[in-house]
């Protein structure tokens, strides 16, 4: 069904659905229908992703993990509404709610949880294979649990994904060969810029992003015409020395660039680092722009000399590795399956465990009785061996309604109802 016109799921999965802590959603927007324009404008820099953790937590929303990479942006969390979620999202960005509306979608339950886990496993990245988004959902988990709001369900899956992550990783070929961002770029040049190791290269930004392409530029171009500018030129000089490139001023940028034949723009600012002002060229310069929001202005293309490409073009870059790498898909799909029907099977005996553990209080009230009753009538009575021989038969008894509350070909809501009211348990989950 629609929700205020972005997709929404109609699938109501049982986990958490309904706990006082409301629904597990995912709601985001990726490069599969939103542009590069649209994915800078709900860009979520460091410092935002921490006003976001502590305006949910203002809000009441128990647990929430934030995600921002170039390719996506995504909440993961409960709450009574996904409109919730939405609106500080918008709150926190440049993005309107018409504008997510137009481009978002929205998993429930279930469908949010198979999703996390085709984000966290690389196979919903813009190049198939590339791992680099899993530190990102690790990092977020840190951040919500360093702010208290990861709860065990979502702590639970987040562990969940990353193990899934590390087994198609150990177990398929899924990431043979460099598969990232980085490296698209790295071999979108080698087959457009002819005599390659004989140009001058200028990477301008050193973030991961940046330190990713300049190790595949020296190991794909074996350039040594590699000049690196960072506006903190001390980190420029960290990466520069480990490499043995050369480092310049970010007052020199403009100098530089004249001199440059391809200029990589790695920078993670929120608008614009490069146009057309600080271009003064005599020969062609090839721009390629490897930042969310845009970090490189349309304006530079007034220029004649200049071919300017951004992250999404690059995407379509293919190799004979790509087609190695998609051919290794339903093996990762397949562990995906095994490690979320483990977390679907932990999830499910936990929304039951009050019942169990409820079951069992209420036998030991009955055993502490029985035994009572049983002091009194038998003066050599063994109180230390009927305990043992009650408590054996109380685990075995909620042993058997825990594995009958799993089976799937029975009605597990009718279940806990026909045992709440047999014992008179009273539903203490809500």
């Amino acid at each position: 069904m629609k929700k205020n016109g972005y997709q929404h799921s109609s699938v109501n999965s049982s986990i958490d659905s309904n706990s006082r802590n409301g629904n597990f959603y995912a709601i985001g927007l990726s490069y599969q229908k939103a542009d590069a324009e649209i994915r800078g404008h709900f860009s979520i820099p460091d410092q935002a992703q921490n006003d976001i953790l502590q305006r949910a937590k203002e809000d009441g929303i128990p647990s929430l993990s934030v995600i921002s990479t170039c390719n996506r942006t995504e909440l993961y969390g409960f709450a009574q509404h996904p409109y919730q979620l939405i609106k500080i999202l918008c709150d926190f960005t440049q993005g309107t709610v018409e504008e997510f509306e137009k481009v978002a979608y929205v998993y429930k339950g279930m469908e949010a949880v198979s999703h996390l886990f085709h984000v966290g496993t690389g196979l919903d990245s813009q190049i198939l294979g590339d791992f680099e988004i899993i530190s990102q959902l690790r990092n977020g988990l840190k951040r919500s649990k360093k702010m208290g709001l990861l709860n065990p369900y979502m702590e639970r899956l987040g562990n969940a994904v990353i193990r899934a992550s590390r087994r198609i990783k150990n177990e398929t070929e899924i990431s043979s060969g460099a598969t990232s961002v980085s490296f698209a770029a790295v071999q979108y040049i080698l087959n457009h810029m002819p005599s390659i190791s004989e140009k001058n290269i200028l990477l301008f930004g050193i973030g991961k992003i940046g330190r990713n392409t300049c190790e595949n530029l020296i190991k794909h171009t074996r350039n040594e015409h590699i000049t690196l500018i960072n506006r903190t030129k001390v980190k420029a000089e960290k990466v520069g020395g480990k490499f043995h490139l050369v480092v310049k001023d970010y007052a020199n940028i403009k100098p530089e660039i004249t001199q440059t034949d391809v200029l990589i723009v790695a920078t993670g600012a929120q608008s614009p680092t490069i146009s057309k002002e600080l271009l003064s060229l005599k020969k062609p310069l090839l721009i390629l722009d490897l930042s969310i929001p845009k970090n490189v202005s349309n304006n530079v293309t007034e220029n004649e000399f200049v071919t300017l490409v951004h992250l999404d073009e690059l995407s379509t870059t293919t190799d004979k590795t790509l087609a190695h790498r998609e051919s290794q898909i339903p093996k990762a799909k397949t562990i995906i399956e095994e490690v979320k029907a483990d977390f679907k099977s932990w999830s499910e005996h936990r929304k039951h465990a009050p019942t169990i553990k409820a079951l069992k209080l209420k036998l030991s009230e009955i055993k502490l009785g029985e035994i009572e009753n049983q002091r009194r009538k038998f003066n050599n009575f063994n109180e230390e061996q009927a305990e043992a021989l009650s408590d054996r038969i109380i685990q075995k008894i909620t042993t058997h309604f825990a594995n009958h509350l799993k089976d799937e070909s029975i009605s597990t809501e009718e279940s806990v109802e026909l045992i709440q009211k047999v014992f008179r348990i009273k539903d203490s989950s809500s």
